[in-house]
C-alpha cells in the first residue's frame, strides 16, 4: 500500500544530506555592515575558521530548502550559542541556537530559505563570550516566496506531527556520541508566499521556538524566523548521558500553537 504523502516526504528528509559542492567564500556585504550591530552588537568578531565550519551549496538546487551543515573543530572552546544569518533575506536572522554541554562539539544540520544571492554566515559565541564568524556565498533566489509544497488543507492536517530517528542502535552508555534527527510538520509560512488560487499573500505563521532535551537536560533550543524551511528538520550529534533517556521535544509557533513529543532512545 502506498504510504501517505507526508510520510513519504518525511522519509526522504531522513536521508543524509547530499554531499555539498565546493563552497565559495563570503563576498563584501554592505547589508551586513548595516545590520551587524543589531544582530550581534558592536564588539569584536574573530575569524571563525579555526573554530567551526559552515557547509552550504555554492548554487542551491532549491532555494526554499538549502541544506546547511555546521561542524565544530575538535578540541576547540565550547560553543554556547550560534546565530545563523542570510544577509539579503527579508528577515536576515534565520535562527539563534543555544546549546547545552552535551551538544559539544557542535554538529548540526538544517535547511533554510535563501531569497537572493547572499552570504550565509554563522556567528558562534564561545563560553568566554567571544564571537567567531565564518560563512559562505550561496547562489539561490526566491526561497522566501516559493509556494508551499502542499495546500493549506494538507498542511493543517499534518500540523505539529513530529518524527525522530537515531542513526545507531547501540544501548545507552555514558559518553557515547549519538546522531539523531528531529522533524516537525509545519508549513512555516513566511508571509511572502501567495495563495495559488486567490493570489493573496498567505499570512506568516512559523515555528518561533523549538527545544530538544535529553530527559530534562537541554541539548539545544532554537529561536527561529521565516527563513527556516517548511517542515523544520534538525540533524545533530550529542553525548549520551547513559541513563537511556528519551528525546523530549517542545515547539511553539507564532499562532500560539504548542507541539510536544517524546521519543524513547532508539524508537
Amino acid at each position: 500500500m502506498t504510504p501517505p504523502i507526508w510520510i513519504a516526504a518525511f522519509l526522504a528528509l531522513l536521508l543524509p544530506l547530499p554531499a555539498l559542492a565546493d563552497e565559495a567564500p563570503m563576498a563584501p556585504s554592505p547589508t551586513w555592515d548595516e545590520i551587524r550591530v543589531d544582530v550581534v552588537g558592536d564588539g569584536p568578531i574573530l575569524d571563525g575558521a579555526d573554530l567551526l565550519r559552515l557547509e552550504a551549496p555554492t548554487r542551491a538546487e532549491d532555494a526554499a530548502i538549502v541544506p546547511i551543515h555546521i561542524t565544530q573543530l575538535e578540541g576547540t572552546a565550547p560553543i554556547t550559542r550560534l546565530t545563523l544569518v542570510v544577509d539579503e533575506n527579508p528577515a536576515p536572522v534565520v535562527a539563534v541556537f543555544d546549546f547545552g554541554p552535551a551538544m559539544g562539539p557542535i554538529d548540526l544540520e538544517t535547511r533554510i530559505r535563501v531569497n537572493v544571492y547572499s552570504n550565509v554566515r554563522v556567528i558562534a559565541q564561545t563560553a568566554d563570550g567571544q564571537l567567531h564568524m565564518t560563512g559562505r556565498f550561496v547562489k539561490a533566489s526566491g526561497g522566501c516566496s516559493a509556494p508551499a509544497s502542499k495546500d493549506a488543507a494538507a498542511a493543517l492536517a499534518a500540523l505539529g506531527k513530529m518524527k525522530a530517528r537515531w542513526f545507531d542502535a547501540t544501548p545507552s552508555q555514558a559518553g557515547t556520541r549519538r546522531e539523531a534527527q528531529v522533524m516537525l510538520r509545519h508549513p512555516n509560512y513566511s508571509g511572502l508566499q501567495r495563495n495559488q488560487i486567490t493570489h493573496l499573500f498567505v499570512p506568516a505563521k512559523f515555528v518561533n521556538l523549538m527545544e530538544v532535551r535529553q530527559g530534562s537536560e537541554l541539548l539545544f533550543s532554537m529561536e527561529g524566523g521565516i527563513s527556516i524551511s517548511e517542515d523544520p528538520t534538525f540533524r545533530f550529534r550529542y553525548t549520551d548521558s547513559g541513563q537511556g533517556e528519551a528525546l523530549e521535544v517542545h515547539a511553539t509557533d507564532t499562532d500560539g500553537g504548542v507541539f510536544d513529543a517524546s521519543f524513547p532512545l532508539g524508537s
